[in-house]
């Protein structure tokens, strides 16, 4: 495919677009033949945008397909289906040739520093590769990598050093380097603290948000961490077993969340007072996640889900706009979050005592007897983490 004309910018509403994104791997069965017996459901019919300058918080369960839609994005995985695009070029129907080109502007940073780099290679050679590639080494090249180097906090000098002769936080400064070599327009950020200490944690996010003021970065944000999503998003998408649940500005996911397993996901996250930590009522969901090779039909939250009805195994729930671009997939969004605290704790209780008899029986019990308290307690929004 030849390269495509820069559009003008009234033919692109968004930076980056992605809609209907599908992402199955297959699985291959025993034998000579090894056939294709099923298929993964990575991610499905995932729909989202990235504005420049902003930066997007993609949060979820492990395995809920955040991280493979980010490497989806970069076509680093090729789609089964959907449409990517950046800047109103369609990614998905590129040639090698023109995504080499198109990966300037799109770049990530991966979730462990050590094993994104390579070890026989020096910090100068790890950064100035992309320039060498992208054919933008010049006389100059070290000088540059150099500057990269002091814009991510550290000195020129480590540019002769090893990977293993770094701490993880300077590691990971390392690849942020690295992927701002090519002066991208957007970063996927897979993760990147997650490996990190909490203290180490704070600087590198505290970095990133520096460079984006100064460089105007759009970030693609993956973390589990709820009060560092919290911190730094300017818009969150949650993700479950390959779909977008919901997806809002950072006040309206947190302050009003209206889909199930939001508000389940956000009870979960600690709270920095210890008197409200020990009194609010988590909500406890029962059941393991499905399996992305069978999902369940309709809603794939339902067989988790204290609110699921017949209408929730028998229709996917479309995303609904509950104002303010607030898109949440439910059939029976959440309204009361004390009222559905209190449900939730109930339906987690029957749950809990319908399984193994010989297991956890006083547990069910006092879940049972905390039904009628968490009415009282659970009086203001679930916790969703400092930040």
């Amino acid at each position: 495919m030849s390269a495509q004309a820069v559009p003008t910018p009234s033919s692109y509403e968004h930076l980056l677009d992605v809609h209907d994104l599908v992402m199955e791997f297959p699985v291959k069965g025993g034998g000579i033949f090894r056939k294709v017996i099923g298929k993964v459901q990575a991610v499905s019919g995932v729909t989202m945008y990235l504005d420049a300058g902003e930066t997007l918080g993609v949060v979820g369960e492990s395995g809920c397909g955040k991280s493979t839609t980010g490497r989806a994005i970069l076509q680093l995985h090729k789609p089964t289906s959907g449409s990517v695009t950046l800047r109103g070029k369609e990614l998905t129907t590129m040639s090698n040739e023109d995504l080499r080109g198109v990966r300037r502007n799109l770049q990530i940073v991966f979730q462990d520093p050590y094993a994104s780099l390579n070890p026989k290679m020096p910090v100068n050679d790890i950064i100035g590769e992309a320039l060498k590639i992208h054919g933008l080494w010049e006389k100059d090249g070290l000088d540059r990598v150099g500057d990269l180097l002091k814009l991510v906090g550290l000195s020129p000098e480590h540019g002769n050093r090893y990977p293993h002769e770094f701490s993880g936080g300077q590691r990971q400064r390392i690849g942020i380097a690295r992927a701002l070599a090519l002066e991208p327009e957007v970063l996927i950020l897979d993760e990147p603290v997650s490996a990190l200490d909490v203290s180490v944690q704070a600087g590198v996010v505290n970095l990133l948000e520096d460079l984006q003021d100064t460089l105007g970065l759009a970030y693609f944000f993956i973390a589990h961490d709820l009060s560092v999503i919290r911190h730094i998003s300017d818009r969150i998408a949650v993700m479950y077993l390959g779909k977008v649940v919901e997806t809002g500005t950072r006040d309206a996911v947190y302050n009003e969340p209206k889909h199930p397993y939001t508000v389940a996901l956000l009870s979960a996250a600690p709270e920095a007072d210890p008197n409200s930590e020990r009194s609010r009522q988590r909500i406890m969901l029962t059941g393991d996640v499905p399996s992305p090779l069978n999902p369940p039909s309709g809603c794939r939250f339902r067989t988790r889900c204290w609110k699921a009805q017949d209408i929730c195994a028998a229709e996917e729930p479309p995303p609904i706009d509950h104002g303010g671009g607030h898109l949440v997939a439910c059939h029976f969004p959440v309204t009361d979050i004390s009222k559905e605290t209190a449900s939730a704790a109930l339906h987690a209780a029957r749950g809990f005592s319908s399984g193994d008899p010989r297991e956890g029986r006083q547990e069910a019990l006092r879940r049972v007897e905390s039904v009628e308290s968490a009415l009282d307690i659970a009086k203001g929004p679930v916790g969703g983490g400092g930040g």
